[in-house]
């Protein structure tokens, strides 16, 4: 038994006759007669009552009429819903971003996106590019945006930023005027980083390493515009991205280029690689790809 055969029984019982239900449906009545009595040997029971000129359910028929309104009611929702997640009227995706990269590349992304498919509920979780990255590997975000480099064994992914730290001091510092900085002469500065989830809270102390010298930390926050203010108060030094800088209040805050290797920035989405993939996230990929013009 299928949903055919619910729906042909259903229209016999509705038309009275199985000649009115064959000539509804657009079948002989042949078939419709053979459908219906395939359900009453699957079952074992007599539902029509075709004694009369006009065909009644039995009271076993009268039994399996209201469940069979019931299953195709839904078995109809079911594939109304899904024609709608095909064509991308409905869907969910869960979206991990850092706060700096959430605040400068991607507010106009949403909004086109919200605009295009006001049914796509976006889930947006705010937090640092590390943790971001091991909620994409373990399926709790759909798609995230971290920090390069990324395990390509995991993830696959698509680049839309390559930028580089630059060096905030307050425009009293000794450094405030310089065309460029090297790590060396950062040696004996108060530094101010991303908390422990973050990717930036790793890669400036190793770079710093690197340098030779182990970095002085004072503060950690995690939100980039209050380790800016804090640099403001000539609480201690920070790096933040080009991109971000560029927006600070000079007269509050100056940017020193850090001279090269230096440490960069390159930003890219992922999600996992053989992993799921809906309709709606397939769309934001494709979308945001479009929206996302690289940034060298």
């Amino acid at each position: 038994m299928d949903i055919r055969h619910l729906k042909y029984l259903m229209e016999v019982v509705r038309c009275r006759s199985f000649t009115k239900a064959a000539d509804t449906l657009h079948v002989t009545q042949p078939t419709i007669s053979k459908m219906v009595k395939s359900i009453e040997e699957e079952l074992g029971v007599e539902l029509l009552d075709r004694s009369g000129k006009q065909v009644r359910p039995t009271d076993a028929g009268e039994a399996i009429l209201r469940q069979a309104q019931l299953i195709v009611n839904a078995f109809d929702s079911l594939s109304s819903d899904l024609a709608d997640v095909v064509q991308l009227k409905k869907g969910k995706i869960r979206i991990g971003l850092p706060p700096m990269a959430g605040a400068r590349f991607f507010p106009k992304v949403i909004g086109e996106f919200r605009k295009r498919y006001p049914l796509i509920q976006l889930e947006l979780i705010e937090d640092g590019a590390k943790k971001i990255e091991k909620s994409v590997e373990g399926g709790s975000l759909d798609i995230g945006v971290v920090v390069l480099p990324t395990d390509p064994e995991l993830f696959d992914s698509y680049a839309f930023v390559r930028e580089s730290l630059m060096l905030l001091v307050h425009p009293g510092h000794r450094l405030a005027g310089a065309g460029d900085v090297t790590l060396q002469e950062l040696r004996d500065e108060p530094f101010i980083l991303f908390r422990d989830d973050f990717a930036l809270h790793d890669r400036i102390p190793e770079a710093c390493i690197e340098a030779g010298f182990r970095p002085n930390v004072v503060f950690e926050s995690s939100q980039w515009d209050f380790i800016s203010e804090m640099v403001a108060a000539e609480l201690g030094i920070a790096m933040l991205p080009e991109s971000i800088c560029r927006g600070l209040d000079a007269r509050r805050i100056a940017a020193v280029p850090i001279r090269p290797p230096g440490i960069p920035w390159h930003l890219a989405m992922i999600w996992r690689k053989n992993g799921y993939m809906s309709y709606a996230l397939k769309e934001w990929i494709r979308f945001a790809k479009e929206r996302l013009a690289f940034h060298p």
